[in-house]
C-alpha cells in the first residue's frame, strides 16, 4: 500500500512509518515544511502539507491508499493556545478527511487520544464511556474524531478513530517532541541526572504501552484486519495499568542493566497514603485482549532502547 503519515517526522508518526515499510509499504512523510528524505527512511517521499490549502492537501493525498493523521497539537499547547488547538485538531483535520475523499483515498486513520474521556483517568474505560474531558486537547480531538466519524458514516471514506493511552519509547529522530511523555521524561533524568524525580507519590494509575507494540497493533487497522462494520473508534492501549512509581521502578531496573548503575528515586513521601482509583483501560470494540502476550511483551525492550537513545544524544556520565 501507498500510506500518507501526517506528522511523520514526530514522535508517533516516525516510528510508525519506519514500522510500515519495514513491512513493505511505501511510505509518503507529511511535514510542514519542504525538506528531504530522512536519514531513518530514505526511501520515504516526502511531501509539504500545507494545513489551509486544500488544494495541495489533495495533492498529498493523490494515489494513496491510506491516510494515517498523527499530526497534532500536544496538551501543553493546547492549553496555552485553544484557538489554535481547535483549528489544527479539528478544522485541519476536517479539510484533510475532506481532500482525502477527493482523492479517492480509501481509509483514514485518526490517532486520537485516551484523555478524551477524563483527566485523570480513573476505573473502567471503554468505547462506551462517555468523553467527559473539558481539556482544549480533548475537545479539540473530538472536534477531530467527529469529522472522521462524520465521513465514515456518509460512506465516503473508511475512517477509524484509535483513542491512545501513555504510548512511551525511543523517537527515530532527535528533533521529536517527546520528552513531556513520563517514561520518555523519566529516562532522560536517569541518563543525565542519575535520578527518577516523581512530583507526587506515584500511586495514580496509568495504562502504558510501548511504541513497538503501537506500530504493530497499528499496522493490523492499516491493513484493515481489526476493522468491522459496527464501530470505528477503538481504544488502543496495554490494557494493564499499573502505577506511575511501578514503573518509575522497573526503569530504575532497566537502568542497571542498560547503563549499569542505579539512577535514584525520589517521589512524594509525605503522600504516599494517597490512594487511586483503579484503572482498566479496555476495548470492547477490538474484539481481543489487549494483555495477550503478542501485544504487551515490549516493555523492557522499549525502555532499553529509549536509555540508549538518550545517551546518543546526551550523557554526562
Amino acid at each position: 500500500m501507498r500510506i500518507l503519515i501526517t506528522g511523520g517526522f514526530g514522535f508517533l508518526g516516525g516510528r510508525l512509518a519506519v514500522h510500515l515499510a519495514q513491512a513493505g509499504h511505501t511510505i509518503v512523510l507529511g511535514s510542514r515544511k519542504a525538506i528531504c528524505s530522512p536519514t531513518w527512511l530514505a526511501q520515504a517521499e516526502v511531501l509539504q502539507t500545507v494545513w489551509d490549502d486544500v488544494e495541495m492537501l489533495k495533492h498529498c493525498c493523490k494515489g494513496v491508499d491510506l491516510v494515517i493523521h498523527a499530526a497534532g497539537m500536544n496538551a501543553q499547547d493546547c492549553a496555552a493556545d485553544p484557538v489554535a488547538a481547535l483549528a489544527f485538531n479539528g478544522v485541519a483535520t476536517a479539510r484533510l478527511v475532506s481532500a482525502a475523499c477527493s482523492a479517492g483515498v480509501k481509509r483514514f486513520i485518526y490517532l486520537s487520544t485516551a484523555h478524551v474521556y477524563a483527566s485523570p483517568l480513573v476505573g473502567t474505560i471503554t468505547e462506551e464511556t462517555f468523553p467527559r474531558n473539558l481539556h482544549p486537547y480533548a475537545t479539540s480531538h473530538l472536534a477531530g474524531e467527529q469529522t472522521v466519524l462524520e465521513f465514515n458514516h456518509r460512506g465516503l471514506i473508511s475512517g477509524i478513530v484509535l483513542r491512545l493511552s501513555n504510548v512511551f519509547g525511543a523517537p527515530v529522530c532527535k528533533v521529536a517532541n517527546c520528552w513531556m511523555l513520563l517514561v520518555n521524561d523519566l529516562c532522560k533524568q536517569a541518563v543525565q541526572t542519575n535520578q527518577l524525580k516523581l512530583h507526587s507519590s506515584g500511586n495514580q494509575q496509568r495504562d502504558f504501552i510501548s511504541m513497538t507494540d503501537f506500530c504493530c497493533l497499528a499496522e493490523k487497522f492499516a491493513v484493515g484486519l481489526y476493522c468491522n462494520t459496527y464501530t470505528s473508534i477503538y481504544n488502543i492501549g496495554s490494557g494493564e495499568s499499573q502505577s506511575v512509581l511501578a514503573m518509575a521502578k522497573t526503569i530504575q531496573s532497566r537502568c542497571e542493566i542498560v547503563l549499569g548503575r542505579k539512577p535514584l528515586l525520589l517521589f512524594d513521601i509525605s503522600r504516599s497514603a494517597d490512594t487511586f482509583e483503579r484503572l482498566s483501560y479496555r476495548s470492547k470494540n477490538l474484539g481481543i485482549s489487549l494483555s495477550y502476550p503478542y501485544v504487551f511483551n515490549h516493555v523492557s525492550s522499549e525502555i532499553d532502547n529509549l536509555l540508549n537513545f538518550v545517551v546518543s544524544i546526551h550523557s554526562p556520565f
